[in-house]
């Protein structure tokens, strides 16, 4: 792992013109790479002797007739910028070990090896220069319009692959559900069940919380309905309405409905109050955990149920997986 030291300006100066040397030497190593090799074509070749003649006849004798000791030419300063810079990350001390610097820096080791394979490596020394202008703030490669590109179709590449890799995933998993043996019985004794205690607290404070807080905003109400329940069910009594016929009855009508209607508000008030009490809370445990257990138990319809809601939800997301979000960011 790099360790973080400042360099000084007039070394990082140093640096800098090194590693433009070294550029402009892979960028012409390359060329020349790239030129030697449409030479080698019998089209091309016949093309450039037909256009120069003189100069095809130069190149052949001098530079293609050598091209392995000028590539080895090549070779040798790039194994000079490898060695020279590793005594430098050495004496930097800009790795935690030694030894580190040719494995970080393995593209530039490659890169040495004077075969074809192994020569396209040394462009990656140009993205490692790149990376470093941009780092020294020299450059801005974001404001290329090659980087634009580049990204554009990288971003394309890496959603694409990334849709088709989880929808594989998902077919497999939707394979396995409906090859295996149910998945119900084993999500409820390996995932629900060793959390039940904590699954029917957390259920029972819901309960608790959402019946005192509905009675708590809507108290005003609840009576008022109480009320009214009340005062419809005595007036369709016959015996109230006996006792309306009889003197003072209406009067006496109306206290009975009164009491009855305060001692129904009394008994729902208290009631509904009572949901913060501890005996209250026991029942909700005991109701959840008997709900609890009822919602364990499965069978065969449920594993299909279960099953067919698991193959449904992920086709949902292969559905949603596959929109390709490129098309709509690069309209």
């Amino acid at each position: 792992m790099p360790t973080t030291r400042t360099t000084s300006p007039a070394l990082e100066r140093a640096h800098l013109v090194w590693d433009l040397l070294i550029i402009v030497l892979v960028i012409a190593n390359l060329a020349l790479l790239l030129f030697d090799s449409l030479f080698l074509l019998p089209p091309l070749n016949a093309a450039f002797e037909a256009v120069a003649p003189g100069l095809h006849a130069a190149y052949d004798r001098h530079i293609h007739a050598n091209f392995l000791t000028i590539d080895l030419m090549f070779v040798a300063v790039f194994l000079l910028d490898v060695l020279l810079g590793w005594a430098v990350a050495i004496a930097e001390r800009h790795y935690h070990r030694w030894f580190f610097y040719p494995f970080v820096h393995w593209y530039d080791v490659l890169g040495c090896i004077p075969l074809g394979g192994f020569r396209l490596l040394r462009i990656l020394r140009v993205i490692s220069l790149l990376h470093r202008l941009q780092r020294m703030g020299l450059i801005d490669v974001r404001r290329w319009y090659l980087y634009s590109v580049v990204a554009k179709y990288y971003d394309i590449l890496l959603e694409e692959l990334t849709d088709r890799i989880a929808i594989r995933m998902l077919d497999n998993v939707q394979h396995e559900l409906r090859a295996g043996d149910g998945l119900s019985t084993p999500v409820m004794e390996r995932v629900v069940r060793p959390r039940k205690q904590a699954l029917i607290r957390e259920i029972s404070q819901r309960l608790e919380a959402m019946a005192g807080d509905a009675y708590t905003h809507n108290r005003d109400d609840t009576l008022r309905y109480v009320r009214g329940l009340v005062g419809r069910t005595l007036a369709e009594s016959p015996e109230l309405k006996r006792l309306g016929r009889l003197p003072l009855g209406s009067q006496l009508a109306r206290g009975l409905e009164a009491s009855l209607s305060d001692l129904a508000c009394h008994l729902v008030d208290e009631a509904l109050e009572g949901l913060r009490s501890a005996e209250f809370s026991a029942l909700v445990e005991h109701l959840a955990e008997s709900g609890f257990d009822a919602w364990l138990r499965t069978d065969s319809h449920t594993e299909q149920i279960t099953e067919q809601v698991l193959v449904d939800m992920l086709e949902l997301l292969k559905e949603q997986i596959a929109v390709k979000g490129w098309q709509h960011k690069y309209e």
